[in-house]
C-alpha cells in the first residue's frame, strides 16, 4: 500500500515535538532528583528578585495612569500649566432647597417668581455656613492663606475678603444687613430681591468683595429644565439650589500643596459633621474638595481588600483540597495534597512578587490594578498547569524498574510542551499589549507578562521538586502536612481515574459527540457569535464618575447633585500660542470680536459655536482680553500713570495723571500705545467706575515679555464655558468638538497671517488649542475603539505565532485556537453590552487578560488533539477531551468560580461591574467554548491524522537507534 511521505513542516513539527519532550523529560528528571537543592535555589532567586519591592512606587495620580506622556492632551496641559498657572483647585458645596415654596415678588414691572433658595432665612443659613468654612483652621492655615486671590500679587498679604468665592452673597459683599434693605417705588416694596434680580441680570453692577463679578450660572443651580440651554433670557432667579465655590491656588510642585491638602482634609471633616448635626430639613447639602475623589478611591480600594483576600483564600482552599486523589477514607490524610496545593499557591504568589520586584529595580511604577488583578490572572493560568501536571501523573502508571524521579520526568515531558505553549503564548500576548500608549495598560501588561514567565519557570523547577517530595511522602505512608508522622504500612493502590475524569470519559464526552448534539452546539455558538457581533458596536464608551465611588461616599452624593442642579459645564480655555504682533490692527481683527473685527476671527468663531451649544458643547462666548483692553483704553479715567517716572498707577489713585492714549482710525490704541499700556490694563483692578480693568480677569491670561524694549506676546487664552456635561460621552464629545473649532481657527490664522506677509515658518508656529481640566482624562475615549482593536488584535496575532511554532509548525491547530479565542472575546463583548459594562481602560485590561486566560481553555485541548493517535477527527476530539477536560474544568473553571462569587459582595461598584461581571463572563464564556464548542469544532475541522504522527514515530525511532549505537 502506498504511504504518503511526510512533508517538510510535518517533519519539522515532529522534530520540534520530540525535542521539547526530550528537554522537559531531562529537566523534570533532574529537578525531581535534587528537590531540596531546587527549592533552595528557587527560594533564593525569589528572595533576591522580591527585594526589589522596596523600590516600587505605586502610582495613584489619574493623569499618570491614564494619559500617555506623549498624548496631545497631556502635552497641552503641561504647556498651559507652564505658561499660565495650573488650573486652580476647587472646594464646592451644593445646597438645595427642600420642600420650600417659590416666592412671588410684586414689582412695578410686574410679578417676578423667585426660587425657594432666595428666602431670607435660607440665605442667612447659607452665609453662616460660608463664613464657618472661611474660619476652618488646619495647623494654623486658613482659607485666605491658600485661596486664589487674583487682585493680590505674590508675597502680598491676603485677607479673607480677597479670596475668590463664587457665591450669591458676593452681590451683597457678604453683608447680612443687606437683607433688610427696604424702599418704596410707585407703591411697591423694593427689597433685597430687587437688588438680587438686578445683580443677576448684570453681575458687573455688583462686584464681589474680591473685586470681580459673580457668575449666576456658576453660583446658582436648577434653573434650567431638561434639554434647555443657557440664553440671554435664562431665568436664573428661579433656581432651586445655591452653589458655593471656593477657589484655591494650585502648584506644579506638589511639595507646596502640603498646607492646602491639610486644609482640604479639615474642610471635609467639617462638612461631614455639619451635615450630620444640621437639624434643618429644608436643606440638602452635597460637597466635595479637590482631593476627595482620590481619597475616596483609595478608601474604596482599602475597603475591598478583605473581599479580595477572601476571594483568594477560597480559591487557595479549593486548590489545596481538590489536588488530592483520595481513594479510601482510611488513607485520606495520606492521599490528600494540601501541602502541595499550598506550595503551588505560594509559587504563584512568588512569581507575582518577583515580577513586582524586577520592575521595582528597573523603576517602572506599579498601579493598584496590578496589585489587585495580576495575582488573579497568574492564579488562573498557573493553577491549570499544576492540575494538568498532577492529574496526568495520577492517571499514569509507573513502568517496571522506573524510579519516581524518572516517572515525574516522563510525565513532565508529556505535559511540558503544552505548559510551555500556554505560558509563552500568554506572556507574548501581554508583552505586545505593553505597546499601548496608556501607562496603566502598559504597566499591567509588562508586570503580567514577566509574572507568567516566572510562574512557568517555578512550576517546572520548584513545583516539580515539591511534587516529587510529596510523592515520596505518600509512598512512605506519611501524613499530609504532618509529614513527620508515619502510618502503618498499607498497600498503595495503583493510580487510577478520578470521579470527574470518569464522568467526562463515560458520560459527558459520549453525549457531546453525538451527531445531533454537535449540530446543535455549532448552531447555538455561531448564533451567539452573530448576536454578539451586532451588539459589540453598541457598547458604551467611558467610565461613569458615579460608578467609581463607593455607595456610601459623600462624593457620590455630590456627583448626583452636580448632575441634577449644575447648569453650566467646566471652563474651557482657547489658547493662542505663537508670536503674533497684536499691536497691528490687521492682526487684531483676526482675533477680536467687536467693531471692525473679521467675520471669521478667533472670538467670532467661538461666539458662533456658542450659538449651537447643543452640538458644540460651548455654552457661552469667550471672554476677550483684547476687546476689554480696547474699551478700557477708550475710557477717559481708567488709565493712569505716575507723573514722576511714568510707571503704572491704579485708576483709584487721585494723585496720578490720566493717560493720553493716542488712537488710530479704528479708535484703538496705536501700535506704540498698545504695547505701552497693555501692562497697565493687566495690572488695573476693576471697580464700579472701571469694570473692564483687566487685573482680576486677565492678569494670568496674557504672557508677554520684552525683547529689545519691545513688548512681545507669545501666548494668551480666551476663556469660555462648556455646556453642562453629565455622561462620559458628553465629556469626550465636548473635547472633540473644541478641537474641531480650534483646528478651524488655526487654519484661518495661518492662512491670513501668511497673506498679510508673515513668513511661512513663523505662521506654522501659530496654533490654537483648547484646554480644560478634564481633557487629559477623557482623551483616551476618542481612540478607545482603535486602541481596543489594536491591543486585542496584537494579542491574538502573538498567540497564533507562538502556537504555530510550539505546536510543531501546525498552522491548522494554530487557526483553531485563534478562532476559538476570537469567539470568546467577541461573545464577552456581547456580554458587556447586555450587562451594561462600558468600554474603558479597566475593561480593556480585562479584555487583554481574557485573551490570556482563554489560551488555557484552548491550547491544552488542541495540543492533546494534535498528539492523539486515534484515526479520525471525532475519535481524536473524544480522546483529547477525555484526557484534558476534567483538568481544565477542575483546574481553572471551578477555581475561578469559587473566588469570583465573593467579588459580587464587594462594596465598590467598580469591583462589582468590572471585576465580578467581567471575570464571571470570562470564566463562563471561556469554559463553555473550551469544553463544549472547541471539541465539537475539532471533530469537524481538526487537523487530519496525516503522516505527521508517523513522521514523529520515525524520528523517535531514529533518535533512539542513534542513542543506542552511541551507548
Amino acid at each position: 500500500m502506498y504511504r504518503q511521505q511526510p512533508r517538510y513542516f510535518e517533519k519539522l513539527g515532529a522534530r520540534t515535538e520530540y525535542f521539547l519532550e526530550n528537554i522537559f523529560t531531562r529537566l523534570g528528571t533532574f529537578f525531581a532528583t535534587y528537590p531540596w537543592l531546587t527549592l533552595f535555589g528557587g527560594a533564593s532567586l525569589v528572595t533576591l528578585l522580591g527585594y526589589g519591592i522596596v523600590y516600587v512606587e505605586i502610582t495613584t495620580d489619574p493623569v499618570q495612569l491614564w494619559a500617555a506622556p506623549s498624548s496631545k492632551s497631556r502635552i497641552e496641559r503641561e504647556y498651559f500649566d507652564s505658561k499660565f498657572e495650573p488650573f486652580f483647585r476647587m472646594e464646592q458645596v451644593i445646597i438645595k432647597a427642600v420642600d420650600l415654596p417659590y416666592i412671588v415678588h410684586n414689582t412695578s414691572n410686574g410679578p417676578i417668581k423667585f426660587g425657594p433658595i432666595f428666602a431670607k432665612d435660607f440665605l442667612a443659613k447659607v452665609l453662616d455656613l460660608q463664613q464657618q468654612i472661611q474660619k476652618i483652621e488646619a495647623n494654623g492655615t486658613f482659607l485666605h492663606n491658600i485661596c486664589y486671590a487674583p487682585l493680590k500679587d505674590d508675597n502680598t498679604l491676603v485677607e479673607a475678603s480677597d479670596c475668590v468665592i463664587q457665591s450669591i452673597w458676593g452681590y451683597f459683599q457678604d453683608d447680612i444687613s443687606r437683607l433688610d434693605d427696604n424702599d418704596v417705588d410707585n407703591g411697591f416694596n423694593v427689597t433685597y430681591l430687587d437688588e438680587l434680580y438686578d445683580c443677576i441680570s448684570n453681575p458687573y453692577l455688583c462686584l464681589a468683595s474680591y473685586g470681580g463679578p459673580v457668575d449666576p450660572a456658576i453660583a446658582l443651580g436648577g434653573f434650567l429644565k431638561h434639554g434647555e440651554q443657557l440664553t440671554g433670557s435664562t431665568k436664573y432667579e428661579q433656581a432651586n439650589a445655591l452653589i458655593l465655590s471656593f477657589l484655591v491656588r494650585n502648584h506644579h510642585d506638589k511639595g507646596k500643596l502640603v498646607q492646602t491638602l491639610d486644609w482640604e482634609k479639615k474642610f471635609v471633616e467639617f462638612m461631614l459633621n455639619y451635615i450630620k448635626y444640621n437639624k434643618s430639613k429644608s436643606m440638602d447639602i452635597a460637597f466635595t474638595s479637590e482631593r476627595s475623589i482620590e481619597d475616596e478611591l483609595n478608601r474604596e480600594s482599602q475597603s475591598d481588600v478583605m473581599t479580595v483576600l477572601v476571594s483568594y483564600i477560597i480559591m487557595f482552599i479549593y486548590i489545596a483540597i481538590s489536588l488530592g486523589h483520595v481513594q479510601e477514607l482510611k488513607r485520606s490524610l495520606i492521599d490528600s495534597k494540601i501541602t502541595l496545593g499550598i506550595g503551588g499557591v505560594i509559587i504563584v504568589l512568588a512569581s507575582v512578587v518577583s515580577s513586582i520586584g524586577i520592575f521595582g529595580y528597573i523603576g517602572v511604577p506599579a498601579t493598584l490594578i496590578i496589585v489587585e488583578v495580576i495575582p488573579f490572572l497568574v492564579l488562573a493560568v498557573g493553577v491549570d498547569n499544576i492540575f494538568i501536571l498532577v492529574q496526568t501523573y495520577q492517571r499514569d502508571n509507573r513502568t517496571a524498574n522506573e524510579t519516581t524521579e524518572k516517572q515525574v520526568g516522563r510525565v513532565l515531558g508529556r505535559v511540558g510542551p503544552s505548559m510551555l505553549l500556554t505560558s509563552v503564548s500568554e506572556s507574548c500576548c501581554f508583552f505586545l499589549g505593553s505597546l499601548s500608549d496608556m501607562p496603566a495598560v502598559k504597566a499591567f501588561a509588562l508586570y503580567a507578562g514577566v509574572a507568567l514567565l516566572i510562574d512557568f519557570l517555578l512550576q517546572i523547577t520548584c513545583f516539580v521538586g515539591l511534587f516529587t517530595l510529596d510523592i515520596k511522602r505518600k509512598d512512605e505512608n506519611r501524613l499530609d502536612i504532618c509529614c513527620f508522622i508515619k502510618c502503618k504500612k498499607s498497600d498503595n493502590l495503583p493510580n487510577n481515574e478520578g470521579l470527574l475524569y470518569k464522568f467526562f470519559r463515560s458520560v459527558y464526552v459520549p453525549f457531546l459527540m453525538k451527531k445531533f448534539v454537535r449540530v446543535v452546539v455549532m448552531v447555538f455558538f455561531f448564533g451567539c457569535l452573530c448576536a454578539s457581533i451586532a451588539f459589540v458596536p453598541k457598547i458604551d464608551i467611558g467610565l461613569n464618575q458615579e460608578l467609581a465611588m463607593p455607595e456610601d461616599s459623600f462624593v457620590l452624593h455630590y456627583f448626583k447633585s452636580l448632575n441634577a442642579h449644575l447648569n453650566i459645564g467646566p471652563p474651557v480655555y482657547f489658547v493662542l500660542k505663537g508670536n503674533i504682533d497684536y499691536s497691528n490692527s490687521v492682526n487684531q481683527n483676526l482675533v477680536c470680536s467687536g467693531r471692525y473685527c473679521n467675520d471669521d476671527s478667533v472670538l467670532t468663531q467661538i461666539y458662533l459655536a456658542s450659538r449651537k451649544s447643543n452640538l458644540t458643547y460651548i455654552a457661552r462666548p469667550a471672554s476677550s482680553w483684547i476687546d476689554d483692553y480696547f474699551d478700557w483704553a477708550l475710557s477717559s479715567s481708567c488709565c493712569k500713570y505716575n507723573p514722576t517716572n511714568g510707571s503704572f498707577c491704579p485708576h483709584q489713585d487721585t494723585s496720578c495723571s490720566t493717560c493720553e492714549i493716542q488712537k488710530n482710525s479704528l479708535q484703538r490704541p496705536n501700535e506704540h500705545e498698545f504695547r505701552k499700556y497693555l501692562p497697565f490694563f493687566l495690572k488695573d483692578n476693576p471697580d464700579d467706575s472701571c469694570v473692564k480693568a483687566g487685573h482680576a480677569a486677565y492678569n494670568g491670561a496674557v504672557r508677554y515679555s520684552y525683547e529689545q524694549q519691545k513688548l512681545n506676546i507669545d501666548s494668551s487664552y480666551f476663556m469660555a464655558y462648556h455646556s453642562i456635561l453629565k455622561s462620559s460621552r458628553d465629556y469626550f464629545e465636548a473635547l472633540e468638538s473644541a478641537r474641531k473649532i480650534s483646528a478651524n481657527i488655526t487654519q484661518m490664522l495661518k492662512f491670513q497671517l501668511v497673506s498679510n506677509g508673515l513668513p511661512v515658518d513663523l505662521a506654522m508656529q501659530i496654533e490654537v488649542f483648547p484646554y480644560s481640566v478634564f481633557y487629559v482624562f477623557y482623551e483616551q475615549y476618542l481612540t478607545m475603539w482603535s486602541d481596543t482593536l489594536q491591543s486585542v488584535g496584537i494579542s491574538i496575532l502573538s498567540i497564533f505565532i507562538v502556537t504555530f511554532i510550539l505546536m510543531g509548525f501546525d498552522v491548522h491547530s494554530a487557526l483553531v485556537v485563534v478562532i476559538t479565542i476570537t469567539m470568546i472575546v467577541v461573545n464577552l463583548g456581547g456580554l458587556m453590552y447586555y450587562w451594561n459594562i462600558s468600554l474603558n481602560a479597566v475593561s480593556l485590561v480585562n479584555l487583554v487578560m481574557a485573551i490570556g486566560i482563554s489560551v488555557e481553555f484552548c491550547s491544552h485541548l488542541v495540543h492533546s488533539f494534535s498528539l492523539s493517535k486515534e484515526l479520525n477527527q471525532i475519535k481524536r476530539a473524544t480522546d483529547s477531551l477525555s484526557q484534558m477536560g476534567s483538568s481544565i474544568f477542575s483546574g481553572i473553571t471551578l477555581t475561578k468560580f469559587a473566588g469570583i462569587l465573593v467579588l459580587a459582595f464587594a462594596k465598590s461598584q467598580i469591583f462589582q461591574v468590572f471585576y465580578f461581571r467581567m471575570y464571571f463572563g470570562i470564566v463562563v464564556i471561556g469554559a463553555t467554548h473550551g469544553l463544549i464548542f472547541l471539541p465539537v469544532l475539532l471533530s469537524y475541522i481538526g487537523a487530519p491524522n496525516s503522516s505527521r504522527l508517523e513522521s514523529q514515530s520515525h524520528e523517535n525511532c531514529d533518535q533512539e537507534t542513534s542513542l543506542s549505537r552511541t551507548t
